[in-house]
């Protein structure tokens, strides 16, 4: 029997390998299946549109699949279809926002309906989250930045 340690690090990388794959397979799918909310929230968040914060789309954070997370920020964005109004989706949706909160991301959730019909208050009400969970991080130099001073640095 093979365990963490007695295996050959080339299994252990081909596994994971393999589960990299499914994951980005299942995201891929989940962006092309994407519903009409989806598409339109994604529309006002992608480009770095809102205050020049980097999202993505069905990315999995701490086993689950976030509809958009901004992961600089620690803030993800989840819709809801009328699926989620059943009792069942209700306790899954509360589990995997406690998942997430684990992980020290702060959730929002829309009901696809408030996306399509108010799509200004709702894009406004994340640039508001967005804007205190930026207030609370330490500044750090991006990388670009970096790399633009160590250039300037070496002679």
């Amino acid at each position: 029997m093979c365990t963490a340690n007695a295996c050959p690090p080339a299994a252990n990388s081909l596994s994971r390998v393999r589960e990299r794959a499914g994951v980005r397979a299942r995201a891929r799918a989940l962006r092309q299946d994407s519903t009409d909310a989806e598409a339109l929230l994604w529309s006002r968040l992608r480009g770095r549109r809102l205050q020049g914060w980097k999202f993505r789309r069905q990315h999995p954070v701490a086993g689950y699949f976030a509809d958009f997370a901004c992961l600089a920020l620690g803030l993800i964005v989840e819709l809801d279809g009328g699926q989620h109004a059943a009792e069942p989706a209700r306790k899954h949706g509360q589990r995997r926002s406690a998942a997430l909160a684990d992980a020290s991301f702060t959730v929002l959730r829309f009901w696809n309906n408030e996306v399509l019909q108010q799509t200004d208050a709702v894009v406004q009400h994340i640039a508001d989250v967005a804007a205190q969970r930026a207030a609370t991080l330490t500044p750090t130099l991006s990388r670009q930045r970096e790399r633009g001073q160590n250039s300037k640095d070496t002679p």
